[in-house]
């Protein structure tokens, strides 16, 4: 089983979704993110960490509001925004980092 430090720290870009399962905007995002996957395919790796279950992360990438999307390559953030996003803003976001 693949590490988190292992799936950012690599070449692809990953997309991770910080979100909770009680959190009305981080469920209205799970269909954005499946369509942004299909769209983007190999191109885009995405993640979703449930910060109940994962406060170690929480707590090292300081997430104080979900949902929050953090895009990593090489284990370098490259963008980071908390709230939820519609699907042609996150896609213009990516495609400037790709």
């Amino acid at each position: 089983m693949e590490s988190f430090k292992d799936i950012i720290s690599s070449g692809q870009i990953v997309l991770v979704d910080f979100f909770a399962t009680w959190c009305g905007p981080c469920k209205s995002m799970h269909p954005i993110l499946k369509e942004l996957k299909e769209r983007l395919g190999n191109d885009i790796r995405i993640i979703e960490i449930d910060v109940d279950k994962n406060q170690n992360l929480s707590v090292k990438y300081n997430i104080q509001a979900v949902p929050t999307f953090a895009l990593f390559r090489k284990n370098e953030i490259l963008w980071r925004q908390s709230g939820a996003m519609s699907l042609p803003n996150l896609m213009n976001v990516i495609k400037s980092y790709m």
